[in-house]
Parts: structure tokens; C-alpha cells; sequence
């Protein structure tokens, strides 16, 4: 929840002038700091009737003069006096309905002189009752929350506030006059008469308030579904309702402004576009999403999918976009906009910056994977505009330049942030502390971040975060995409006798069809020569990327062959690959020109041929599939991730092959297997740092012949066997993006062989079978403990969410088997890195396991002394030992010292301190908790904190 205004708050913001009103809140705000005494409550005069006659005034003056309240300020001005005005008029209709209430006695009994309280003075009792009613935050409308609930919400508070009079009324010589059942009903009469007056009373005020305030009226409209639109056509024109588009900006604010219009730009800002279709511009085809809304806490579950179909969906995203923008959450807290790749929170920020770029907000977009990953806010703010303007310039400058418009700052991109390597779970927490303080300098500003949803269960959330999931299109939505492609399109494909492809055609890809970049994908591949109007049957994704590469490679090159094409695909391979690598989206032309000779070349380009030199760089780069950003970025990072993939199932079968055409002569029996190109491909980074990439090799071997599958696998196991082991020779040994040590290269490619080695197998995978042997287990806790160490957090968590591992026994044999349809968790991620050791620590995990199972079913020392076996003597460090420890901290009646010894050794190796911090912080632990903890580890012998 964030923060509303009280009355108390309401008066000073809308700058009260009722000496007597103020007079008295002002005195029961102090009474409650101090103590009623030294307020000086003997000079303060109670009257319940001046104060409700005066409440009551106040609040119809403010809706007479909300017109004036909301002219000549700024934006955030405005937001204050709109939630100020709401809690005069909440508070105004209360004491209208109780003086208006059928009561056994009147205000004026209450007000007598010569009344006696019971116990408490009377003037500390009625100053009792103003803070009750005048100084507790008050429910305010937000633009996710439909009028209803926060009618319910503002019923509570009324209901709250007669509690607080029933209480006072109790304590006063009115109370010993009532007859008996008048003093048994005053309760119920309180809680019901006026709170159901008052409501009536308040939505009439409200209406009021939407009719004078289009704030208002679009909290209103966020429960209506408006009509099919496009480009947020509808947030333009409910901006242009609160206030008229700005004029006169200064020179800077102008070309900031002018930048982020990108309406006019096609959808898909490539580089060299297809020459016989036309895309449609952004603001002919960007269709509003479908999104459901949730606030965030501790107990959320952003990264399921199972999870957002419990949330709200919106009926109208765009008037909740404005309602945010215009309320007091988008200035202390940020919103996150979450989606599946492909599903347009690029656009979002894009279409959204261009409609606020017309309106009292100032735009700025960064995205973030163009921006220096551990700069703070400020930084990556300033950088981008910097870019924009050609010049540095600071952030407090431009504030001032905008004259008073209100900053939003869009953030794209927040996963390439915790994918590129660097541990930002708390880059949240950051944004909202960079608000809070610039709101405490007078420069309110509203933050939008999007991200893959994938990476949500990585991050903390900070308290009164909204999140927004984008949605796929419904059959409505492909349907009016369609038409806007159709009528693009439809002049130029009737020269070569084609046809747009129909919504009919495109629905049978099912959830292809409904992501809006693989819908876009689907009609630029079906525009070559429709061959989606075929029956073929529908298309993976990874097929479709394939097909539509091949495709536009064929028409740019003349009808190549198709080895001509696979050299095309290779090297755009080879650029992904060095993306990955590197743990960066985008990449300049001299990395380009040392790393694509090296792999697609061999390494052999001589550099002082001239007359032969390739300008890798460009050959690379100019194709349709790329735009510039301080280097080259795909078009979208999902090519890349398929492109890896493409590349990582050529080098399999390039393995394959050469193994065949040796067959069995003599010599190829002792000669190892040529594995030098898939040790290249494979080597440098795990290939489940970027989910989708295992995706896609999955999906790319479902259309590998089961026997090819086999024989590869076979191979794979050969390869990892001997992994580790030197080899003295190798090819494409100048294919080298970053530079790393053999330990890691080796970790990553072992760990690489048995993904592949899983995902190439029909059948779930056996160690025994692949490390055959009485030490299996051993080899293969060899090989995890080898992973996790080397494979850093990004990969080693990777590969536990993409490689399932359960344990099994069969006939007293223990063993692990990888894949299938076994759920993967936390006793998986436990057995990655315990299964191998001696039986009693295998017990001692089975025991765990048992424990987190039935909670409280094992006494609370017994399972702290299991956990500080399994941390002191096996070294588990895994999520179930984190979840573990934050649930018993919150046990009634923990033994906390004892925790916190286990938490001291957590927090012990200052290599993964940052990454357990974050696990046990979301677990549950308090952070203040592991502070004190950190600081007794750099300083052991001092007097530690008590429990």
C-alpha cells in the first residue's frame, strides 16, 4: 500500500483557511507526539457541532472551487489537490449523515458544559476522537481498483469512524442517561445509519468531482472496455482532457520531446527493410494491450504464469495508464510492465513516450541495455539523453528546463540487466529510493520498467509496486492487426499475385499468432509467397525464425543454394554467439571484426590483402535483421537467442557428420572425435543463461529423425566423459569474445554436452549412463560442484531451472536421472549439488527434505542442527536452504541466535554474499537481521545483537 492523505493532510495541502478547524486538528496531531498534557489540552475547546458545521462547509467549498484548485500548478500540484479534494469530501459526507442520523441524543447533548467523563478528561477524550476521525489516511481512488472497491474501501473507514464516536460517546454523562437497550442498539445505530448515508451522500460528491476533474472520470472509465484503437490513440486524447498540449518548451525540452515521436516510424526499425511489403508505422499498428494488474508483496509470484490468472484483468489499459500518471503511486513507486518476449513492452514505451511528448508529462526512454548496466538511475538517465541531444547535460537541469511538466521516466529492458551478468534484484528498491528522493527536492517523478517476466522471480519488489502483464492478442486483436496489414499490403503483393494472409490462416499457429512480434513474423514470411495460405500445418517458433531467415537470406542473395544459406546463418550465429558471450545485446564492428574471421573463417582472413579483406562487420550487420545502438543489436534479442540455438544444432550435426563419414575405417576407431567447431560454439557462456535458447534447441530437435537424435546423444555422452580431460590441439582457437580461464571454459562446455545430451533424448537420461562406473555419483557431484562454482549465478541458475534432476533408488542403488516430466524444485537444486557424498549426508538430506515437507513436525532444534550439518559438512547453498531459514525465523517461539549462526555462515564467503543476501531477503529474513549479522562477520569479537 503507499501512503494517502489524511483530513489533516487534505486541509494542508488544499491550504485551509477555517482557523478553527485547523486549530483544533493541529492540536490532536500534537497531543498524539507529546501526550495530551503538554499540548496544553486544558485550552482547547470541544465542540462536536462547530466542528461538523465546519467540516461540512469546507467540503462543499472545495467542490465549488475545484476548478480553481486545479488551475495554474504544475502536474504533481495537481495530483495532491485531486487526492486532497477526495479526502475532504469522504470525510465531509461522514459528518453530514451523523448529524443527520436518528440518534438517541443530539451533537448538541454531547456539547454540553456541564458534561462529566468516565476515567479520561474530557478534552483529552476529544482529542482522542478528532485524531480517530480527522488523522488516519483515507482511501483514494487508483486507477487499477474499480469504484466499487473503493467505495467498499471508504466504507471501512466510516465504519472505522463511528467505532472511534461510539467510543467517545461511551465515556461521557450522556451515556449514564440512555435507557438501556438505547445504549445496547448506539453501536449498531452508529455503524449503520450514517455509514450508509454517508455513502449515498459521497457518491453523489464523487460524481461531483469526475464532472469537474477528468482525473476522476478516467478512474471511472478504466472499468469500461472502450472501442478497438491504435497507437494508444485514447491516452493522447484523455491527456488533451486535463490539460492542453504544452507550447513554448525551451530549446533542449523541445528536441527531447521531438525524439521521443516515433509514431512515424514502421514498426519494426530495422535496417534494411523487405523491399516488396511495407510495414505499418507505429502509429497505424501498434494495437493497445490486453493486460492484467496486480500490486506486488512479498508472497507474489510474478515469473508463473498459474499466478497472473488469479490477478485483475483491465477492460481499458489505456485510461489506467493515465489514471496512474495522474496519481500519487506513479511518484513512489514504479510500475512494472512484464510480458513474454515478443509481446510489445518495447512498443509500449515507444508509443507511450510519443503520446506523453504532447502533454504536461516529459518522456525520457533508456533502454537499458544500451546504457552503462551499473550506473544508478540519474546516470542511465542522463547517458540516454545525452545521446538524444548530443550532448551531457544533467538530470536536475533538465527538470528544470521542462517548466514545471511533470518527468516519466521509462525504463525498457530491466532483464537484460539481471541476464547481463550483474546482481541487480534490488535495481527496484533503487528506482523507488531515486523517486522518493527526488520527491523530497521538489521534483516528483513517475518511473515505467519493463521486463521479460521470466526474470521476476529474481527481483524484490519494494512495497506499493504495481505490475502490469502484457497479454497475447486475443482472436479479436489478430483479426484487426491483420486488417491494418492487409490494408498496407494488399496493392503491392497483387503484383506478384498474392494475397495478405487471412486471420483464418494465422490462427492455426495458435499462440504464435497472438504474440505481436511472431504475428508480424508470420505475415512477412507468408508476403515471400504465401505459403502460410497453404495447409502446412502450424509452426513452431524456432521453425518459423528458421524459414523466415532462410527466406529473406534467399530473396537478398538471388536464390542461393542452401549451403550458401547456411554460411548466411552462420554467421549471424557467430554474432549471437558473441553477444552471449560477452552478456550484452549490443556489439561494436571491432569486436564483429576479431571474432567472426576467427569462427567463420577459421581465423585466416589476412589483413594485409586488401584487395580480398571482408568487411565482417558490415557483411554481418546490414541485413534485415539489425539496427544500430552504439553498435548492432538484433532487431529483436529473441533472434539472437534462436540464432545461438540454430548455431549450436549445426555444430551437433557438423559432430554427426564427420563421425559418419569416418564409419569404420581403421584409423577413425582410436582417433577422437573433431568436436572443435561445438567446443567453440559451446564453451563460452551456458547456454540456459538465456532461457529461450534451450527453447529453441528443443524445438529444433523435434525435427531431427529419432535415430540422428540417438546417435548424437551417444556421441554427446562420449564427449563429456572425456570433457574435462587436456586436449592438445584445437581449431578456432582465436574465436575468443571474452577472455576466460580453461577451468570455466570447460564448465560451461561439460554443462552445455548435458543439456544437449537431455534435450537430445527422447527418454529421461540416467548418470549411471552417461558416467557409467561405481563412482558415478561422485563424478557427477564433481561436475555440479564444478558448475556452480564457475558457471557464475546467471548460469548456474540457469541450468538448475532448464536441467530437471530428481534422485531415485532402484533395487538399493542410488542414481540421478535428468529430464522428464518429474517436477524440478528445490530438493533438485539440493541434489545438484549434494548427491555424491558420503550416506550419511545423503540421509541428512532426505531429512531436509522431510522437515521443509512437514514443518513443524520436527522440533525446531533438530532441523537447525540439520541445516548446520548440511551448510558446515556438504555445503548446500540452494533456495530450499533459504526458503528454509525464512520460515523458521517466523515461527512463534524461533530460537533467533540459533539462526543467526547459520545465517553467519551464509553470509561468510564474501564471493556469493550478494546472491544469498538477496535469496534470504526474499525468503523472508529481515535485512536489518542480516546487517547486523554481515557486521559481526567483518568484525567477529564484538558485542553482537541481541534476538
Amino acid at each position: 500500500m503507499i501512503d494517502t492523505p489524511s483530513y489533516a493532510d487534505a486541509l494542508r495541502i488544499l491550504g485551509c483557511k477555517d482557523g478553527r478547524l485547523v486549530k483544533v486538528i493541529g492540536f490532536a496531531a500534537e497531543a498524539e507526539r507529546t501526550g495530551w498534557a503538554l499540548a496544553g489540552g486544558t485550552r482547547l475547546t470541544s465542540s462536536l457541532r462547530d466542528m461538523r458545521d465546519g467540516i461540512i462547509a469546507y467540503g462543499e467549498d472545495v467542490v465549488r472551487r475545484m476548478p480553481e484548485l486545479k488551475g495554474g500548478v504544475d502536474r504533481f500540484t495537481r495530483t495532491q489537490r485531486l487526492a486532497a479534494a477526495h479526502a475532504a469530501v469522504v470525510v465531509a459526507a461522514w459528518f453530514e449523515a451523523l448529524g443527520e442520523a436518528k440518534l438517541p441524543f443530539t451533537l448538541d447533548q454531547l456539547d454540553r458544559g456541564e458534561r462529566i467523563s468516565h476515567g479520561v478528561p474530557t478534552a483529552e477524550r476529544y482529542a482522542r476522537l478528532v485524531a480517530g476521525l480527522l488523522l488516519e489516511r483515507l482511501p483514494t481512488p487508483e486507477p487499477h481498483v474499480p469504484y466499487g472497491e473503493t467505495r467498499a474501501a471508504v466504507e471501512r473507514a466510516y465504519v472505522r469512524m463511528s467505532e472511534a464516536m461510539t467510543g467517545y460517546v461511551g465515556g461521557l454523562s450522556v451515556w449514564d442517561e440512555l435507557a438501556v437497550e438505547d445504549q445496547l442498539l448506539l453501536p449498531r445505530l452508529l455503524s449503520e445509519g450514517p455509514t450508509a448515508h454517508a455513502l449515498r451522500i459521497y457518491d453523489e460528491d464523487y460524481r461531483s468531482l469526475a464532472l469537474d476533474s477528468h482525473e476522476f472520470g478516467v478512474r471511472s472509465l478504466v472499468t469500461e472496455r472502450p472501442q478497438p484503437a491504435t497507437a494508444l490513440s485514447r491516452v493522447a486524447w484523455l491527456l488533451a482532457e486535463l490539460a492542453p498540449p504544452r507550447v513554448g518548451d525551451r530549446p533542449m525540452i523541445h528536441r527531447v520531446r521531438m525524439a521521443a515521436n516515433a509514431l512515424d516510424q514502421p514498426l519494426l526499425l530495422a535496417g534494411k527493410l523487405p523491399e516488396d511489403v511495407y510495414l505499418p508505422l507505429l502509429g497505424e499498428g501498434y494495437l493497445t494491450p490486453r493486460c492484467r494488474v496486480a500490486e506486488l508483496t512479498r508472497e507474489s509470484s510474478p515469473a508463473e504464469r498459474s499466478w497472473w490468472d488469479r490477478q485483475r484483468l483491465l477492460p481499458d489499459p489505456e485510461a489506467f495508464l493515465v489514471g496512474h500518471l495522474t496519481s500519487l503511486r506513479a511518484t513512489r513507486a514504479p510500475l512494472l510492465v512484464l510480458g513474454e518476449p515478443g509481446s510489445g513492452k518495447t512498443k509500449l514505451t515507444e508509443v507511450l513516450a510519443a503520446r506523453l511528448a504532447r502533454s504536461e508529462f516529459l518522456p525520457f526512454r533508456v533502454e537499458l541495455r544500451a546504457v552503462r548496466a551499473r550506473a544508478d538511475v540519474t546516470g542511465q538517465v542522463e547517458q540516454a539523453v545525452g545521446e538524444v541531444l548530443g550532448e551531457e547535460v544533467s538530470y536536475a537541469d533538465l527538470v528544470a528546463a521542462g517548466g514545471g511538466a511533470m518527468p516519466v521516466i521509462l525504463l525498457d529492458g530491466f532483464d537484460e540487466l539481471v541476464q547481463g551478468g550483474l546482481s541487480r534484484y534490488d535495481y527496484l528498491e533503487r528506482v523507488r529510493e531515486f523517486q522518493a528522493r527526488e520527491a523530497g527536492l521538489g521534483r516528483p517523478v513517475a518511473v515505467i520498467v519493463t521486463s521479460r517476466t521470466v526474470v521476476a522471480d529474481r527481483v524484490r519488489f519494494p512495497d506499493g509496486l504495481l505490475a502490469l502483464q502484457l497479454l497475447p492478442f486475443d482472436d479479436d486483436q489478430v483479426r484487426q492487426w491483420l486488417d491494418i496489414w492487409d490494408q498496407a499490403n494488399r496493392a503491392l503483393l497483387a503484383r506478384r499475385d498474392l494475397k495478405p494472409l487471412p486471420a483464418e490462416a494465422a490462427l492455426v499457429h495458435g499462440e504464435m499468432a497472438r504474440q505481436p512480434l511472431l504475428l508480424l513474423l508470420l505475415a512477412l514470411y507468408d508476403a515471400g509467397g504465401n505459403a502460410l495460405q497453404h495447409d502446412h500445418g502450424p509452426l513452431s517458433r524456432a521453425r518459423l525464425y528458421e524459414v523466415l531467415l532462410r527466406d529473406y537470406t534467399e530473396r537478398e542473395t538471388g536464390g542461393a543454394r542452401r549451403v550458401a544459406i547456411d554460411q548466411e546463418l552462420v554467421l549471424l550465429g557467430a554474432v549471437a554467439l558473441s553477444m552471449l558471450a560477452r552478456g550484452s545485446q549490443v556489439i561494436t564492428d571491432e569486436q564483429l571484426d576479431r571474432d567472426l574471421p576467427a569462427l567463420c573463417h577459421g581465423g585466416e582472413d589476412d589483413p594485409d590483402d586488401e584487395e580480398e579483406r571482408v568487411d565482417w562487420a558490415r557483411k554481418a550487420t546490414e541485413r534485415f535483421f539489425f539496427v544500430r545502438r552504439k553498435g548492432h543489436a538484433f532487431l529483436h534479442s529473441t533472434f539472437g537467442e534462436f540464432l545461438v540455438a540454430w548455431l549450436t544444432l549445426y555444430a551437433l550435426r557438423d559432430l554427426d557428420r564427420r563421425r559418419r563419414l569416418a564409419g569404420d575405417e581403421p584409423l577413425a576407431v582410436v582417433q577422437a572425435v573433431d568436436d572443435d567447431l561445438l567446443y567453440a560454439v559451446t564453451s563460452h557462456s551456458c547456454l540456459a543463461e538465456r532461457g529461450p535458447t534451450v527453447g529453441f534447441v528443443l524445438e529444433l530437435l523435434e525435427e531431427v529423425p529419432s535415430a540422428v537424435r540417438a546417435r548424437c546423444a551417444e556421441l554427446l555422452a562420449g564427449l563429456l566423459r572425456r570433457a574435462l580431460y587436456e586436449r592438445p590441439r584445437r581449431h578456432f582457437t582465436g574465436f575468443r569474445p571474452v577472455r576466460h580461464t580453461t577451468t570455466r571454459r570447460l564448465a560451461a562446455y561439460s554443462a552445455n554436452l548435458t543439456l544437449l545430451i537431455v534435450t537430445a533424448s527422447e527418454e529421461p537420461v540416467a548418470v549411471s549412463s552417461i558416467l557409467p562406473g561405481p563412482d558415478h555419483l561422485e563424478r557427477w557431484s564433481a561436475l555440479t560442484h564444478l558448475w556452480k562454482g564457475q558457471l557464475g549465478a546467471e548460469g548456474w541458475t540457469g541450468l538448475v531451472t532448464a536441467l530437471s534432476a530428481h534422485r531415485v533408488v532402484t533395487d538399493g542403488v542410488e542414481d540421478v536421472v535428468l529430464g522428464g516430466t518429474e517436477p524440478s524444485g528445490m530438493g533438485d537444486v539440493v541434489v545438484a549439488v549434494a548427491t555424491g557424498h558420503a550416506p550419511r549426508h545423503r540421509r541428512l538430506l532426505d531429512l531436509l527434505l522431510r522437515a521443509l515437507g512437514e514443518g513443524e513436525a520436527l522440533p525446531f532444534r533438530d532441523r537447525v542442527g540439520i541445516l548446520e550439518e548440511l551448510l558446515r559438512t556438504v555445503a548446500v547453498r540452494s533456495p530450499a536452504m533459504h526458503r528454509a531459514l525464512g520460515a523458521m525465523w517466523h515461527e512463534e517461539g524461533a530460537d533467533r541466535p540459533a539462526l543467526r549462526s547459520l545465517l553467519r555462515t551464509m553470509l561468510a564467503d564474501p564471493a556469493g554474499r550478494m546472491a544469498t543476501w538477496e535469496l534470504l531477503v526474499k525468503s523472508g529474513v529481515p535485512e536489518s537481521a542480516l546487517w547486523e549479522i554481515h557486521q559481526d562477520v567483518l568484525h567477529p569479537g564484538g558485542s553482537g545483537p541481541g534476538a
